[in-house]
């Protein structure tokens, strides 16, 4: 049994590359379909669901890098020919299938990993290399563009293996020759001299069709300028009330998840400032936030975030802090009510603060603890969700009058 393969018959690494790939992959497949299908309901649940997850994005890499292997080693060596080499059209189809199944093989957990590097979230990748990658920076958009590529590409691997294994039976069971047997067991088969090959036509046909897919996808998502040029977040359209109006800013958050940071932010809220640098009767003067929870954006558990069981955004759509702003030790406090959920609690937000002639620079940070709001009350301990909620505001603001 040889390692390499040979006109008549495919050697040992390649069969090993091929049964290890598609035992990854009819893996990985159905754990995927499985994992999104469970609840996170509960603190159980939502483990369970992550452990999941994360096995299924551990096999994926695992894939593709094996997928990887196996391409390097079938373009650098021979590839045993054909047995019906007069039967043209039927080459072409199974050249397209296979080219389309190295695509794929590359492709979808490239996208899946994309996708999880560019998202905060539940689920690591189970290995000790870190969870991000190069050149993909954190970025909601594209991430959502990665996840959209992801589903997409999927259905073209499914139809390529359907295809793939619909051609191996048809070979077994009604040419009756030995294409299976080659790859089962090594059987060597016949050499017939193949005159042409339409091995290239039909990868440029499979690349046709991917980037035929991608642009599809592409289309409807952000430009790579855009969403390298936005911000995370950017205050909503602001209140004219106030001595000073936010040119900008930035309202954050990080939380504990399955022992991961977990990073988030509002896109829309606005703030009413009256401020002066000289107290009276010792306040420096008064602010009003207002915050539209439905902006929220927490990475790849945004959904579940907004859900009944945290924000429940629906029902409350809107949370309040509105505090007098003291001065507290040469910097400053704003110490005030923050209605939540509908629930209000009182929440003091040290902050520094810079002003230079109109223009005001703001950064103060404050831990919150969830369970004061009631949110994630199935998530009794802090295992899964942690309880200390760590919010930072960053702003510039110029004076008005």
């Amino acid at each position: 049994m040889t390692a390499r393969n040979s006109p008549q018959h495919f050697g040992w690494v390649a069969r090993l590359f091929h049964w290890l790939t598609a035992l990854l992959i009819l893996t990985a497949i159905p754990l995927g379909l499985y994992a999104n299908s469970l609840p996170f309901d509960t603190s159980e649940a939502l483990s369970w669901k992550a452990q999941v997850f994360s096995v299924h994005k551990t096999l994926g890499i695992a894939a593709f890098f094996l997928a990887l292997g196996r391409i390097l080693w079938a373009v650098t060596g021979e590839r045993p020919a054909p047995l019906h080499p007069d039967r043209k059209a039927e080459m072409f189809v199974a050249h397209l299938v296979h080219w389309l199944l190295y695509l794929s093989m590359l492709i979808v957990p490239l996208s899946g990993w994309i996708h999880h590097a560019a998202v905060t979230g539940f689920a690591p990748i189970l290995w000790p290399f870190g969870q991000d990658l190069p050149l993909v920076p954190k970025s909601e958009a594209l991430g959502e563009a990665a996840a959209a590529m992801h589903w997409l590409f999927t259905k073209l691997l499914a139809v390529s293996i359907i295809l793939h294994v619909a051609g191996a039976l048809k070979h077994h069971v009604i040419d009756k020759d030995a294409t299976l047997r080659r790859m089962t067991r090594g059987e060597r088969a016949p050499h017939h001299p193949v005159l042409t090959t339409p091995t290239f036509l039909s990868a440029i046909l499979a690349l046709v069709l991917y980037a035929g897919a991608a642009a599809a996808v592409v289309a409807t998502a952000p430009r790579t300028d855009e969403i390298a040029a936005a911000p995370l977040t950017q205050p909503a359209e602001q209140s004219t009330a106030g001595n000073w109006q936010v040119t900008d800013g930035s309202l954050a958050f990080a939380v504990k998840q399955m022992g991961q940071t977990v990073n988030g932010s509002f896109g829309n809220w606005s703030a009413e400032i009256s401020f002066d640098e000289t107290p009276v009767d010792g306040r420096n003067g008064q602010v009003t936030v207002q915050i539209d929870t439905g902006s929220l954006t927490l990475g790849s558990v945004t959904d579940q975030a907004k859900g009944n069981d945290f924000f429940n955004v629906t029902s409350f759509p809107q949370a309040i802090f509105s505090a007098e702003i003291l001065p507290e030790g040469g910097d400053y406090i704003a110490k005030g009510t923050l209605t939540l959920r509908g629930i209000e609690q009182p929440v003091d937000l040290p902050f520094t603060l810079t002003v230079e002639g109109n223009t005001a620079t703001m950064s103060g940070q404050v831990t919150l603890d969830r369970r004061a709001f009631e949110m994630g009350k199935a998530y009794a301990d802090e295992s899964n969700v942690g309880f200390a909620v760590v919010v930072d505001v960053n702003l510039t603001a110029t004076r008005s009058n």
